[in-house]
């Protein structure tokens, strides 16, 4: 079963995070590439952080999940002391706790959460902050609204 996701969905659902990350007071957003680049970038503007930055994960091939999770990229986060990780969607929950394993290893004197707009009942890590619960496959409007395979 899949489940469209529309902009003004999208919109609605930002706003609402925004609300509820912004007595973090991160200093800098790091996005899980590709999932987390629009939510990160929405909530970048909405909390007016300028340090964006990304780490690159390969879990899924389409819908097909892989043996084993890539990671791919680094981050520059020496100076900032409080870091918000950003993806669409905690769905094994496999990607998120290997980036937050990741990047407390490689920066333990920052301070790590984590936001997402969707957690599976199924996912294996609990985002700090999330919106919705989901029960099917998302399709997110930037991935089928933009896709030249229709």
């Amino acid at each position: 079963m899949k489940q469209y996701y529309s902009y003004e969905n999208f919109r609605n659902d930002t706003q609402k995070l925004i609300l509820e990350v912004k007595n973090f007071n991160a200093g800098a957003i790091v996005s899980v590439a590709r999932g987390g680049f629009t939510l990160a970038h929405c909530l970048a503007e909405g909390l007016d952080i300028r340090d964006v930055q990304s780490i690159r994960t390969e879990l899924y091939d389409a819908t097909c999940k892989r043996k084993e999770l890539s990671l791919f990229g680094a981050c520059s986060l020496a100076d900032v002391s409080r870091v918000l990780v950003v993806d669409d969607i905690a769905d094994s929950g496999e990607t998120l706790a290997y980036v937050m394993q990741h990047l407390q290893k490689n920066f333990p004197e920052a301070v790590f959460k984590s936001s997402t707009l969707f957690i599976k009942k199924t996912s294996i890590y609990e985002p700090d902050f999330w919106i919705n619960e989901a029960d099917a496959w998302i399709e997110f409007f930037w991935e089928k609204d933009f896709s030249l395979a229709g």
